[in-house]
């Protein structure tokens, strides 16, 4: 039997679980927001360009490549995504992948606009900024503090926002 302390998370994983959880909630138009921008963090900038992340179901996350040579190199990194999914979205986190091949359109643009520029003055409550340097990666984290930005606010206008 283990012992109690070997089943608690670490300060990481347990601030971001229950922050992810707090912020998005288990709707999964918002898990699905959430995980997508954690995708390119997870794979990395160039395997991100060329995946498209489509769907939650259930527990799994549905990914479409461009062919079978990219899904099957993707099935063999799949528990190391999953990993890096779970850093981020903790509970949240997907535990599978599923992909389906197909064209993959083109992002938008290489680069995500600043939180502070997206937002103007509107800054994440302090918890938020907080929790989020526990995020190693800086662009992750700048992403995480815009999209938790936007959600509070949204949250804050009531539902006709």
């Amino acid at each position: 039997m283990r012992s109690p302390r070997s089943r608690q998370p670490t300060p990481l994983t347990s601030g971001t679980q229950d922050l992810a959880v707090q912020l998005f909630g288990r709707q999964p138009e918002h898990v699905l927001a959430l995980l997508r921008a954690a995708w390119p963090a997870a794979v990395g900038s160039e395997l991100a360009r060329r995946t498209e992340v489509i769907a939650m179901e259930g527990r799994t996350l549905r990914v479409r490549v461009p062919d079978a040579g990219w899904r099957k190199a993707l099935h063999r990194m799949r528990r190391d995504i999953l990993a890096r999914l779970r850093q981020v979205a903790g509970r949240l986190a997907p535990s599978a992948l599923g992909f389906h091949e197909g064209s993959v359109p083109e992002p938008p643009s290489p680069t995500m606009p600043r939180w502070d520029a997206d937002l103007g003055d509107s800054l994440p409550p302090a918890s938020v900024r907080e929790a989020a340097q526990a995020i190693a990666d800086p662009d992750l984290r700048e992403r995480f503090q815009a999209t938790a930005a936007r959600y509070l606010r949204r949250q804050s206008r009531g539902p006709d926002a």
